[in-house]
């Protein structure tokens, strides 16, 4: 790989780097919150991804001021459509995932996922 290359795309070498943090912390780690924590980095990764893929220096939003109707004059609204519908959703799954575990804290008192495993196993289920 060329340096050059990657200093003029270091944004995008940072929205990896944080991806890759966040699924090795998804990965590795054994407490539950921690695990949430690595997919909302994981999450804020594509989002920062997608949104400098959508962004072209020296063009504006698509909103159409003073007649300009030429394509080349906007950027394309794809990626913000999609990382504004993308945060919607991780906000949500996160909310969802949070009650989760705070219903498996209060039943097993742990957030540890290998103790849930073996009293899961004890339990029968």
């Amino acid at each position: 790989m060329n340096l050059a290359n990657l200093l003029n795309n270091y944004e995008e070498a940072v929205a990896m780097i944080l991806f890759g943090i966040g699924f090795s912390n998804l990965l590795l780690q054994k407490n539950l919150i921690k695990k949430i924590i690595g997919l909302n980095i994981m999450d804020t990764a594509m989002y920062l991804f997608l949104a400098l893929k959508g962004y072209v220096e020296g063009r504006k939003a698509p909103i159409v001021v003073d007649g300009v109707q030429s394509v080349k004059a906007y950027i394309n609204p794809i990626p913000s459509g999609l990382v504004l519908t993308g945060i919607v959703v991780s906000v949500s799954v996160s909310a969802l995932m949070l009650s989760l575990t705070i219903r498996l804290y209060r039943r097993y008192h742990t957030l540890d996922l290998d103790e849930i495993t073996t009293q899961l196993k004890k339990e029968g289920l």
